[in-house]
Formats: C-alpha cells, structure tokens, sequence
C-alpha cells in the first residue's frame, strides 16, 4: 500500500468530517420537518465526534493534522461550496426549498464520509499491524453511524421530494423506520415504501 496517498486518505477524512459539521449546522437553520431536525442534531453530535476520532487516527499515525495537500484543499472547498448553497438557499427562497437542498447537501457531504470510512477499513487490511490496529480501532466506532447517516439522509431527502412534487411521501422515510445500516436494508425499505403509501 502507498502510505503517501493512506496519509492523503486520512486527512481528507478529518477535512471531511470538519466539513460535515458546518454541513449539519447549516442544514439545521434550513429544516422543518420536526423529526428531520431531531435526527440531524443527532448526525451533528456524532460528526463532531467522528472529527475527534479521526483527528486521533492522525495524532496516533504521527501524521501533521494540519497538513495541507491538494486534495484536502478541494474537500474544503466542497464542505464550503454545499454550506454556501443552503445559506443562497435560505435567502433566496421559501423555506421548503431550503430543506431540499439541506438534505441534498448533506446527502452529497455523507456520501463522501460514507467513502473514506471504507475506504479506511479496506486499507486497514492491507496495513502494517499498528497501522491496521488504529484504523480498525476507529471505523468498529463509528460504521454503523456513517451507514445510517447516507441510507436515513438519502431516504428523507426522496420522501421529503415527494412530498414537494404533491406525490405521497414516507415521513420519517422507511430507511428511519426500519433502522437500515446497509445497502441491502436500504434497498429494501426504498422497495417497501409503496406498502407505507
């Protein structure tokens, strides 16, 4: 494995998850559905300590949290642009609006979290034993999180379309009601949802 490019991986991960805050603080001025807003406070609280977490990955590898790369540099700059887009959001249309793209917005910053978290466990198993202990040690704490963040986010923001298009809406969508944590589990309750109609 190329430990430059395991370094890069692991500090776009803290990048994301520092970005992934401001997401869910943003996102949180844009709800209005009570029960989306209790979720993304939750998603908020977990981030958070998801940044704590990989920033002790880095401290733990001995690798610069600070330490600036290209790629690190465009994550950022994603995190800002999908902060920017709920704030034009806000300002610039009805509140519903908003919501929509709260959750599209935390749909595409998760997707990214989702990614880097397995993509670390991937590497976990091909890393020297420290290296794959730290990593290994980290995902077990937060996997099943970042799996109900992507799959409950995707769910809300489809239901939450719906609802907008004048379409019959699953509200909390089936991914919250069945508690979904795979992809397998997601697909089926996006199949089930015609049952919940």
């Amino acid at each position: 494995m190329k430990t430059e490019q395991l370094h890069e991986l692991l500090l776009q991960g803290l990048e994301t998850e520092r970005g992934g805050v401001q997401v869910y603080r943003t996102a949180l001025k844009c709800v209005i559905n009570d029960d989306l807003r209790t979720e993304w406070e939750e998603y908020l609280e977990q981030t958070t300590r998801h940044e704590q977490i990989m920033s002790d990955v880095l401290s733990q590898l001995g690798i610069d949290q600070e330490r600036e790369t290209p790629g690190r540099r465009v994550v950022r700059h994603i995190g800002e642009s999908l902060v920017a887009a709920m704030d034009m959001a806000l300002a610039s249309g009805p509140p519903e609006a908003a919501e929509l793209v709260a959750g599209e917005c935390v749909v595409h910053a998760e997707t990214k979290d989702h990614l880097n978290w397995e993509l670390m466990e991937m590497a976990a198993e091909k890393a020297d034993k420290a290296t794959a202990k730290v990593l290994r040690e980290a995902c077990e704490q937060v996997e099943d999180e970042e799996d109900e963040h992507l799959y409950h986010s995707t769910g809300w923001t489809r239901e939450l379309w719906l609802q907008s298009l004048g379409m019959d809406a699953v509200l909390p969508p089936p991914e919250e009601q069945k508690h979904v944590t795979t992809a397998i589990g997601a697909a089926r309750a996006k199949n089930a949802r015609t049952e919940m109609t």
